[in-house]
């Protein structure tokens, strides 16, 4: 069997119960420019990569595992993520 490429981006932010100090900074950062009306700034990680798999399911299972096991911390980040089949044409600059 053929492996299909995949293109994966990855969201990782941190759970909603968790204190995010730095989000707490960056609005404090946004209010001292003088701008108004913004509130519950998160900090989060954006992870993008490529993956060869059989089809969209066992990528995405391959996915999952990654997250968990490296990408996100289970305990306090949630993750989710995009994947999209690369087309060979795309692939070969057609």
């Amino acid at each position: 069997m053929i492996d299909k490429k995949y293109q994966a981006q990855i969201y990782v932010t941190l759970r909603p119960s968790v204190l995010d100090p730095v989000g707490t900074a960056v609005q404090s950062g946004i209010e001292h420019l003088g701008y108004e009306k913004v509130e519950g700034v998160r900090i989060g990680k954006y992870i993008q990569l490529t993956l060869c798999a059989a089809d969209e399911g066992e990528a995405s299972e391959r996915l999952h595992r990654i997250c968990d096991q490296l990408l996100a911390n289970p305990v306090i980040e949630n993750y989710r993520f995009e994947l999209t089949e690369i087309a060979a044409s795309v692939e070969a600059g057609v």
